[in-house]
């Protein structure tokens, strides 16, 4: 998946790396911050730089580090002036014994004095040997850690530096980027909000090594359901193909046929309506008296509009079905008309090549299917499909919004500001 050069654009991340092997990981960290447009500051325990210079952070992030000996009070180069400049702090990797001083508001190194003056959102990823990460006093920390406004992104189980496989690996930067950008972009409308989203082209069969499908990709979907995850809904995600390096946390369900993917989608429904409030709106809220926000629904799903007849077991032998063989098939199941859509706000997708009257039947979609929008894509030809980019017409019962040409994922952000106002 495209990253957007302007997701992070204008936003300030103070990066703190300790001496874990897994500090390499860290530089590649910096650069997807960096590449998102975010500017980027890092500050090193003395542990750190025995396995990566200061200089392989200043020339990615064109700042000077902070450390142990250079910080000055003449300039804005100190643990003060820094962590009031930044937006977040991020300290990956993160040790065993840094987590230990943090959770018990240690502050004997420049590393944790911007951890203790630092007022917001921290985030911090773990690094240990399996043994040291499972230590009851280490889960402790981390308990406490949660309950101080900071967000844990869990280790991972692979073989670690000391040639043992187990649990402690720091996580993949890409995980980490998405939590920062989590942290960074979520918006109150979005905020535990339920969204479903639903993607990629069903997969009918005709027997069991045989089916028909469509040029559909998936990736508008999965852009939305990033999108909505950077935002901070509630997303599920169901589809039949998966953009590579989604957010680990965001719910998925791999369906393959219309009739799955029905299932699942009729069971989220009723659970979305139901409704549920999170841990961390319960902590926030003193109050019992919570409003449950509406739901959302995209579909951006290619639904094959016909199906084989009959689904053969097995496999059809050419032998049999001779020099010719007429495949019968039947009309598919609506899954938009079918649903109980009441009390979900709804949007559709369609794709369209009659460019001439494509507005007219994105349009009347809305009707006919009892939706409250419809994202209108009119492609060229199948060369359309499984692209990066995209252009879309927000189409409503009483206008049209072009959202330009764009990654993907910039697309999908332009879609969820105008279905806010559904």
């Amino acid at each position: 998946m495209l990253i957007p050069s302007d997701l992070l654009k204008g936003k300030k991340i103070l990066l703190g790396v300790t001496g874990s092997i897994a500090v390499y990981k860290s530089l590649e960290l910096v650069r997807l911050f960096t590449k998102a447009g975010a500017e980027v500051k890092v500050v090193m325990s003395e542990s750190a730089k025995k396995f990566v210079t200061p200089l392989s952070f200043e020339v990615l992030t064109g700042n000077q580090i902070l450390d142990d000996i250079n910080e000055s009070w003449v300039s804005d180069h100190n643990h003060i002036k820094t962590t009031q400049w930044a937006d977040l702090l991020v300290i990956a990797p993160a040790t065993a014994n840094t987590i230990a001083k943090l959770a018990n508001a240690i502050a004997d190194t420049m590393l944790l004095q911007c951890a203790l003056a630092f007022p917001h959102a921290k985030i911090i990823a773990p690094s240990a040997n399996t043994n040291m990460i499972h230590n009851p006093i280490t889960q402790a920390n981390l308990k406490m850690l949660a309950i101080a406004n900071y967000t844990i992104v869990n280790t991972q189980t692979k073989e670690l530096a000391c040639k043992t496989t187990g649990d402690g690996a720091m996580a993949e930067p890409m995980d980490i980027f998405f939590k920062c950008a989590k942290v960074l972009l979520k918006e109150e409308f979005w905020e535990d909000r339920m969204v479903i989203v639903t993607g990629g082209g069903t997969i009918e069969k005709i027997d069991d090594v045989r089916y028909i499908s469509n040029f559909s990709s998936g990736k508008m979907a999965s852009s939305l359901a990033t999108a909505l995850y950077c935002k901070g809904a509630d997303v599920n995600l169901i589809a039949t193909k998966f953009e590579a390096n989604l957010p680990t946390d965001m719910h998925k369900i791999a369906v393959e046929d219309t009739l799955e993917m029905q299932e699942y989608l009729v069971d989220s429904i009723r659970i979305a309506k139901k409704g549920k409030v999170s841990k961390a709106t319960l902590m926030r809220d003193e109050h019992i008296h919570l409003i449950q926000k509406k739901p959302y629904l995209f579909m951006a799903a290619a639904v094959s509009d016909y199906v084989p007849e009959f689904t053969q077991n097995g496999k059809l032998k050419k032998e049999v079905l001779g020099e010719k063989w007429e495949l019968k098939m039947k009309k598919n199941i609506d899954i938009l008309s079918s649903i109980d859509k009441e009390g979900i706000t709804t949007v559709g997708f369609k794709a369209e090549m009659d460019a001439l009257n494509a507005i007219a039947n994105a349009s009347n979609m809305i009707k006919s299917k009892n939706i409250d929008a419809v994202c209108l894509n009119i492609l060229q030809d199948s060369s359309s499909f499984g692209s990066d980019t995209n252009k879309v017409e927000f189409i409503t019962h009483e206008k049209i919004e072009s959202i330009p040409h764009a990654n993907k994922v910039s697309v999908a952000f332009g879609i969820l500001e105008q279905a806010k106002n559904l």
